[in-house]
């Protein structure tokens, strides 16, 4: 296997590891940023790595201990490259269809009782060192009798109902709990779930292992943050202090896209002299190809030292890395390995390799998978309908998207619709789009899930009218508008070229809600106010992004000093407010911070010095 790691990403450092000396290649990938969102730019060479003591070195980089804010935040010792710039952008190896990347980010507010969790929510399998997925179409949905009875309870007094329920002498068994959890964690009830994990320690009802304080640790990262998460594990008896526990909160900051804190709970995993797993390495792996490429080779190179088998997520982010980097041969050659590993790549991964085939222009190779991924019947394998849909329509192809269609009109699955309404919309054939969202209308009560996907489309097309005239039915529906609809209709007015327009919008719903807005939300207004040169907006929106909770990065400060280059002002202390963030400036980011430095000084100016 390790031959991938010589021929694929080939770089030759000297390594110090546990006090001896090996002389090995450790594995570099050169890429370029991913295209949707970021500029095209070289990366150079990665200084000589040491490794040792359980952490990571180099003359200019290391994996950092500490988080300087109680918050959870987005921290990121990122490298000297271009794609440091993508943000929130996550490529088709986590999202196979775009409308599964829009996450719902608040617990109650878009919930219903087709609620479905999107397919990168990520969750912890105890049973395997991999990072797998919640839902499963095939799984048949049962409500627990406690879950009902919790639903019931009047606002969210949880323990009243576990107090009644007690009272009434039913059976409190652990079959009962977990299936009131998951269906709770799939409605993103979080708050109540941990209302729940909370009142069964006090009682005694349960007897807790170091599952079920990994499942504690995990909502208290998601409701209060990684700092509340680390502060829990003090609090947990020793001996349940396992590796199940420190891989939720590794797998948190995955989620939380938190880079810093994730290699210091990597390093602290590694101190406890737990064993490196695929699991922990994969998660770095995802942080790193979104956020410091380079870094790819060190995660590789230590699961060569511990001898730890890569498994099929190892190989999709691998895939995906390299289709980034428009280096289609070198990930025909991974794919390769793959299969001499006896690991055929499924689905999921088939989809990544056709986006990227396409992405390169080669229409014919994308072709050919896509026949391949149909099989013999494609009726036979409908469930895989819904990932062909979106891949045919990128390619253009309305006859094959219509083709696909007619195998799941006559029964379809919600998510099928799903991506033939987005198929639809990219073949700019809305009175398709529509059609299938009628028929879903009238088989599916509607929810801000199911119309966020036609409003994506309407959105896409600058059709203002139609997006109002479906908000105005979601309400009259009793439909609770939430971030989904909230981004839509930012994008909507801002493509109208009402900007104050979409921030009015913005900030009446943040008054309305608790609901956290999307990134993109924020970051389509900001850059709107950047390209006018309006800093006093800018800063708001930039302080708003903060305030909500994410943490500033390259990306962000990018924006916000165009601000300033297009109001032909300086930008005076943004150097100081870099640092405080924990940003090193990629090359465009250093370019720029040049151009807005108010100290610095001319050619006239030198002469006249």
């Amino acid at each position: 296997m390790w031959a991938l790691r010589r021929a694929s990403f080939p770089l030759r450092l000297n390594s110090l590891y546990r006090n001896r000396v090996f002389h090995v290649r450790v594995p570099y990938v050169k890429l370029t940023p991913n295209t949707c969102v970021e500029d095209h730019a070289g990366i150079s060479v990665s200084p000589q790595l040491a490794y040792g003591n359980g952490g990571f070195s180099s003359p200019n980089r290391c994996f950092h201990s500490g988080l300087g804010s109680s918050r959870c935040e987005f921290s990121s010792q990122a490298g000297t490259k271009d794609d440091d710039d993508l943000e929130d952008g996550f490529s088709e190896l986590e999202t196979p269809l775009g409308y599964e990347s829009e996450k719902l980010l608040d617990s109650d507010s878009e919930h219903s009782d087709d609620a479905e969790v999107p397919h990168n929510e990520l969750e912890l399998s105890h049973d395997e060192d991999e990072l797998v997925t919640v839902k499963k179409s095939s799984q048949k949905r049962v409500l627990s009798e406690l879950f009902k009875d919790i639903m019931d309870a009047p606002g969210l007094s949880v323990r009243t109902a576990l107090d009644k329920w007690v009272e009434e002498g039913k059976e409190l068994s652990r079959e009962e709990i977990s299936l009131t959890m998951a269906n709770l964690r799939r409605r993103k009830m979080y708050g109540r779930a941990l209302q729940l994990s909370e009142w069964l320690e006090s009682k005694k009802h349960l007897e807790f292992v170091d599952s079920d304080y990994a499942s504690r640790l995990d909502l208290i990262a998601k409701l209060r943050g990684l700092h509340a998460a680390e502060g829990f594990i003090e609090s947990i008896p020793e001996s349940f202090r396992g590796e199940i526990v420190y891989r939720t909160l590794l797998a948190n900051c995955v989620v939380l896209n938190n880079l810093h804190k994730a290699e210091e709970i990597f390093n602290k995993m590694k101190d406890l002299e737990f064993p490196v797993t695929a699991f922990a390495c994969n998660q770095l792996l995802f942080l790193y190809k979104r956020n410091d490429k380079k870094k790819i080779a060190d995660v590789l190179l230590i699961m060569e030292h511990e001898n730890v088998k890569p498994s099929p997520l190892t190989f999709k982010i691998l895939i995906d890395a390299k289709g980034q980097s428009k280096d289609i041969a070198g990930m025909d050659q991974i794919v390769e390995k793959m299969k001499g590993e006896g690991i055929e790549p499924d689905i999921q991964t088939n989809a990544v390799l056709v986006g990227h085939y396409i992405s390169a222009g080669l229409d014919d190779k994308a072709k050919a998978l896509l026949k391949k991924m149909e099989g013999e019947d494609l009726r036979e394998n409908r469930w895989v309908c819904r990932t062909l849909l979106p891949l045919y329509a990128n390619l253009g192809m309305a006859d094959e998207v219509g083709r696909v269609w007619k195998v799941c009109e006559t029964h379809p699955r919600i998510e099928d619709c799903f991506a033939a309404i987005e198929a639809w919309g990219k073949l700019k054939k809305i009175d398709e789009a529509e059609a299938v969202f009628e028929m879903m209308s009238k088989k599916w009560k509607l929810t801000p899930k199911n119309c966020s996907v036609l409003l994506k489309v309407y959105a896409n097309h600058k059709m203002l009218v139609k997006a109002k005239d479906l908000v105005k039915r979601m309400v009259d529906s009793g439909c609770r508008l939430g971030p989904l609809t909230w981004d839509a209709l930012v994008k909507l007015y801002v493509q109208a070229g009402e900007v104050e327009k979409a921030d009015t919008v913005l900030q009446k719903a943040i008054q309305q809600s608790k609901a956290k807005p999307l990134f993109s939300s924020y970051l389509t207004i900001l850059l709107q106010y950047a390209k006018r040169g309006d800093i006093h907006n800018s800063e708001k929106i930039f302080y708003k992004m903060k305030q909500a909770g994410y943490a500033s990065r390259p990306r962000q400060y990018q924006v916000l000093i165009e601000a300033y280059i297009n109001a032909k002002v300086p930008a005076y202390g943004i150097r100081d407010r870099l640092k405080g963030d924990n940003i090193s400036p990629n090359r465009t980011l250093a370019n720029m911070l040049v151009q807005v430095d108010g100290f610095k000084k001319s050619p006239a100016s030198d002469l006249l010095d």
